[in-house]
């Protein structure tokens, strides 16, 4: 899946890089081919989907 010389790491570690981003449509490939949405969901290359986990409105913070 990953063309550079050392292995990438794997889907449960914290830092694959990405491969390709896509800002226009909103999504990004990871190097181990995970695919992060820009509303923080996400689709595992085993297929599972991690659903966007964005804090709700009222706890934002709001510039003055």
């Amino acid at each position: 899946m990953c063309a550079h010389r050392s292995s990438c790491p794997r889907t449960d570690s914290p830092a694959p890089h990405v491969v390709a981003a896509h800002p226009e449509q909103g999504w990004s490939l990871l190097c181990d081919g995970s695919i992060v949405f820009d509303d923080t969901g996400e689709l595992l290359p085993d297929g599972r989907v991690i659903a966007p986990h964005r804090a709700p409105a009222d706890r934002l913070v709001v510039a003055a």
